[in-house]
Parts: C-alpha cells; structure tokens; sequence
C-alpha cells in the first residue's frame, strides 16, 4: 500500500527514549510500528480494526494507543518533537478531518 504512513528515522530517534523498556510477557509487536499505525489511524479516520495489518493486530494497536494516552505518553512525545523542532503539517489527536 502506498498510503502507509512510516516514522521517520529523525522522529523515531526523539520518540524511543519514551518506550517502555523490559515489558513482561510475551514479545512486543516493534513500537515503531504500531505508532505508525495508530497515526495511520488517526490521519485517515478509519476505524481501529481496518488498520492494514503491515502495522501489526489492529488489537494491539488498538490497546497500546488507549495505555499510552492513560500514561500521558502522546503529550510527552509532542512536547519532546516540538523541542527537538520538528512541526508537521497538521497536528491532531482524536480529530475528524472532513
């Protein structure tokens, strides 16, 4: 698909710091890629389950966006990439663009 949306390495190097490090369980989906899908999600409005899969389960993408907003992980990470200057064309969490 070409409409996939991928994190840039210069994005990915500001926002990894803010990983969870030594999760127990079993092995994690890559954080990369399921942040790329829950902003592909975001971006294109569709709904958690029609996330094309070369993100990952749409379960998993799904449930790391509701923990990571519980722990104010999305806040973090737009303060981190604006200090490190990066500015995107829009920014929006949870918005419908129409």
């Amino acid at each position: 698909m070409a409409d996939l949306f991928w994190l840039s390495d210069e994005q990915w190097v500001v926002i990894e710091p803010f990983m969870p490090k030594n999760q127990p369980g079993p092995e994690r989906n890559d954080d990369r890629q399921v942040i790329s899908g829950i902003i592909h999600v975001v971006k294109t409005g569709c709904r958690w389950c029609d996330c094309p899969s070369e993100y990952g389960p749409p379960t998993t993408i799904y449930n790391r966006f509701n923990r990571w907003s519980r722990r104010g992980f999305w806040k973090a990470m737009l303060v981190a990439l604006a200090k490190a200057g990066w500015t995107g064309e829009a920014n929006a969490i949870d918005a419908t663009y129409v």
